[in-house]
């Protein structure tokens, strides 16, 4: 039985327009494409099981931007920083080394 989330997004219609901007723009990383998705696939009333299986991503990567743009909504959605040691090289010196 799929678990129901008991984070319930409701959007107003200018966070609705920005979300879906935000994942039809081809400019967009596709985390940031993701992201939107899962807001506005959570408001269409989708469960996390089924919205993960439309987006072929693991449920719990679902609850969690879910969760996140219930609580904070789009800044919610932004990369934060992570924890440990700063990389010493750039991804693009990376790829010359």
């Amino acid at each position: 039985m799929p678990r129901k989330s008991p984070w319930t997004i409701t959007l107003s219609t200018a966070e609705r327009e920005r979300l879906e901007a935000m994942a039809r723009k081809y400019t967009s990383s596709y985390r940031d494409v993701i992201r939107a998705r899962i807001a506005l696939y959570a408001a269409a009333g989708l469960d996390n099981d089924e919205i993960a299986a439309r987006l072929d991503t693991p449920r719990q990567i679902v609850s969690k931007w879910r969760k996140r743009f219930f609580e904070e909504r789009f800044r919610g959605l932004e990369e934060r920083p992570r924890g440990g040691r700063p990389a010493r090289f750039s991804p693009q010196r990376r790829g010359r080394d």
